[in-house]
């Protein structure tokens, strides 16, 4: 990297997470002046134009692509009307040890006098947990499912290329066409209609006056500029941001700003789960690119340049802070925006391009935790494409992740998607698939598998509280076989995820009402056509997705279970009841049995893995093709993120011989350190999970750095994703790390402050991640040979 980039890459890299409260005060003001006077869209239109209008603009020193959610880099706005804060809240952000926020006296005194008197009993999260039943509550306290929206507002969306070929002014003589078309005599809804379009008309309004104060500034400092090559810098900056994104851009530089602006814009107006993502970012740039190019306008090394600036940009944003149980399940910086790398094109042919291998250059080069980047790998792309992908993998951060785009279009069109609008998808977050521009897929939350089955095992009971909160289906010591616990099983499934979906439902008709995404709705087809916010289901597509956790846990605890107690009973239930509620104290021999003797999940046992598929077949039947009240369908997912550590807290001692609060298995992936027979094993076992009937399954592998060293280490990996992918396997990802090296950097985290991991659908250093986090993937199993 040049001098220009390593400078803001060491800017984005010393400056310290701070919270700005800045971003609060102006929607308060702005709830202030218009609250009650307007519309409830055209009031959040109008907070969107109140915050582009005045919230801080901030052009870093040598800079290209300009632009900061906050007032500065690493500076991290707050949400008060998703989630209110309190002065003990910024007091925690402030000093716990990891994942700390700096703030000031004067962001507390701002909160309590301004902040809190306004927004506490009036948030979504107030609404929220107001309108939820006792049982959701007790569920949820318990730890059998989480929820994303009490803090965080829907929008895991991303862009397609709409935005690169029309202006915001384009888009605002849609919304208008659309207003004039409006029947107010036959149509019931025209009114709500007319307010969610004119809405989108102010948003247009807002981010064209957002990047125009951008151009005044970057005038302003042009005039003042001394060093020459500088001053025509900003004199360019200037031009772009008047230009973009009023208009569309033209240009590859154009490109950038206009999604970066764009990018800002969704993450300003809502606190989005997860972040804005850019999509397919080398096939929408390529065309800019090649003309550019061929116009001898712009070089690969120019090229690099503006790309490298513009990954400087997602690493300036930390994932604001959240509170309660959502904290302890994702404790990171990292927002999640995740950059599609290769796939196929919207005619089903090879998509990978110059700009693919540039952007895999640059993720090896830059070295930062945003933005997060994967690799879309179908038959269609060349075997240079993955090896080129492996050798980034080789260094050792965990990017990029690898996904099967094949797959993931199968998945969507069995999800009722054209195969268009498929092809012009893929996937982003963790692990999530949805048709890019056209979509509101939708994360709601994680679902406990294993506690399902704890709770299954006491006959209703939740041995952590005491409190009978699921169904009574029979005592276990009563099932003669091991059928007649898993259709117990079924019941407190079906049970559960009734509740989860009612609440869930509640939730959606709150956002819907009380929190539209007007910015959001005018780039997401079909909002504008439909005047249609995307709260509400404007989208051509709804998808919402509940994401299981545990599969390897529950598989080989009900091995276990099968295997002792029913088939070879050589050991009885009761014994088996009193040692998980001791916790094997006093029964470590038993505990050694059932960890050492029993088979296992990620070895190509058919004996595990058939348990596998139908606890699979469970969960997928509980939830899958269900309707939302806004229009949707509700999906699964197989991934945790880090919610396995939190998840595992709550439970006691399980049948596989895992002890108390210990992480589940995390993903897909087998219980750590259960996978005895190396990874062709693994990928087998996993692959007999039908994962085309998800919407993403998560699947961590871990290799010493040594087997994959050479070009043969290099082949074999890629051979080892292609073999996955024949199997329908969705999604792979590597830590290509010892476990003496992680060990070493738990005792002296001085010597590995730059350590980079994989820990589920993301990266992280190892020294931002809590020590149960850290032994979790430490006890991963490692793989030494193929």
């Amino acid at each position: 990297m040049n001098e220009r980039v390593k400078k803001l890459r060491e800017q984005s890299l010393s400056s310290v997470p701070c919270i700005t409260i800045e971003r609060a005060r102006i929607v308060t003001e702005a709830y202030k002046k218009y609250e009650g006077k307007v519309s409830v869209p055209v009031l959040r239109a109008l907070t969107f134009k109140y915050l582009m209008e005045n919230k801080t603009i901030c052009i870093n020193e040598d800079e290209l692509i300009v632009g900061e959610r906050g007032t500065k880099p690493q500076a991290t706005p707050t949400y008060p009307e998703l989630c209110c804060h309190t002065v003990e809240d910024l007091e925690v952000m402030n000093d716990r040890k990891k994942i700390s926020f700096k703030v000031s006296d004067e962001v507390k005194k701002v909160e309590r006098l301004e902040i809190m008197t306004f927004w506490q009993n009036r948030s979504m999260r107030d609404l929220i947990f107001n309108q939820m039943s006792d049982k959701w509550k007790a569920c949820y306290n318990a730890g059998i499912f989480t929820e994303f929206m009490e803090q965080r507002a829907p929008g895991h969306t991303v862009a397609d290329d709409k935005i690169y070929k029309k202006g915001f002014l384009g888009f605002k003589d849609d919304i208008n066409e659309k207003l004039k078309e409006l029947d107010y005599i036959n149509d019931i809804d025209a009114y709500e209609k007319q307010e969610q379009l004119k809405a989108m008309s102010i948003c247009c309004d807002a981010l064209i006056i957002f990047a125009k104060r951008h151009a005044v500034l970057a005038n302003e400092l042009a005039g003042k500029e001394s060093n020459e090559r500088r001053k025509r810098e900003l004199e360019e900056i200037t031009k772009i941001c008047d230009y973009v994104p009023a208009n569309p851009p033209r240009t590859f530089r154009e490109a950038l700003q206009m999604y970066w602006f764009v990018h800002l814009g969704v993450i300003t107006e809502l606190n989005t789960w997860d972040s804005f993502c850019p999509g397919k970012l080398d096939q929408h740039l390529y065309p800019f690119y090649k003309k550019d190019i061929e116009q001898g306008t712009l070089t690969s090394e120019a090229a690099k340049e503006l790309l490298e600036c513009f990954w400087i940009k997602f690493n300036n944003q930390p994932a604001p802070p959240k509170v309660g149980i959502t904290l302890e399940e994702s404790g990171t910086y990292t927002d999640f925006c995740n950059i599609n790398i290769g796939g196929i094109k919207p005619d089903g042919s090879d998509g990978v391009n110059e700009v693919s291998y540039l952007l895999l250059e640059i993720i090896k080069e830059m070295r930062l935790l945003q933005p997060s980047t994967n690799v879309q790998i179908s038959r269609k792309n060349p075997d240079e494409f993955i090896i080129k992908a492996c050798e980034v993998i080789r260094e050792g951060m965990g990017f990029p992740s690898v996904f099967n785009t094949d797959a993931v279009v199968k998945e969507l069109i069995r999800q009722g998607k054209s195969i268009q609008d498929a092809r012009c998808g893929g996937t982003s977050g963790c692990v999530e698939v949805g048709c890019f521009g056209r979509e509101a897929y939708i994360l709601t939350g994680y679902f406990n598998l294993v506690k399902v089955l704890e709770i299954t095992l006491n006959n209703g009971l939740d041995i952590g509280t005491g409190r009978l909160i699921g169904l009574e289906t029979g005592k276990i010591d009563e099932f003669s076989t091991l059928d007649e616990l898993l259709e117990a099983f079924e019941k407190q499934v079906k049970y559960f995820i009734d509740i989860k979906i009612r609440g869930n439902n509640m939730i959606e008709k709150l956002y819907a009402k009380y929190m539209p995404a007007p910015f959001m709705s005018i780039i997401i087809d079909d909002c504008i056509s439909k005047g249609k916010d995307y709260n509400a289901g404007g989208a051509r597509y709804n998808s919402r997705y509940i994401q299981g956790v545990g599969i390897g846990t529950i598989t080989d605890s009900l091995s276990a279970i099968k295997y002792h107690v029913f088939d070879n009973k050589t050991i009885k239930m009761s014994d088996l009841m009193t040692a998980l509620k001791q916790d094997f104290v006093g029964d470590e021999k038993l505990r050694q049995i059932l960890l050492n003797k029993t088979p296992k999940y990620g070895n190509d046992n058919d004996y595990a893995d058939d348990l596998m598929k139908k606890v699979f077949d469970i969960f997928y039947n509980a939830v899958d093709g269900r309707n939302t009240i806004n229009g949707g369908t509700y999906r699964i997912e197989m991934l945790p993120t880090t919610c396995h550590v939190y998840f595992g807290s709550v439970i006691g001692a399980t049948p596989d011989g895992r002890k108390a609060k210990v992480p589940l298995s995390e993903g897909i992936s087998p219980v750590q350190g259960a996978d005895k027979n190396g990874p062709t094993a693994v990928i087998k076992s996993a692959s007999k999970m039908d994962q085309l009937r998800t919407g993403g399954a998560l699947l961590n592998q871990k290799f010493t750095p040594q087997i994959l060293r050479g070009q043969k280490g290099l082949s074999r990996m890629k051979d080892l994703i292609r073999v996955y992918f024949k199997l329908d396997g969705h999604h792979l990802q590597f830590n290509v790390i010892d476990a003496e090296t992680l060990r070493d950097a738990q005792k002296c985290p001085d010597k590995y402050k730059n350590l980079i991991v994989r820990v589920a659908g993301y990266s992280d250093y190892f020294n931002n991640l809590n020590k149960a986090l850290q032994d979790e993937i430490i006890t991963r199993t490692e793989h030494k040979e193929f």
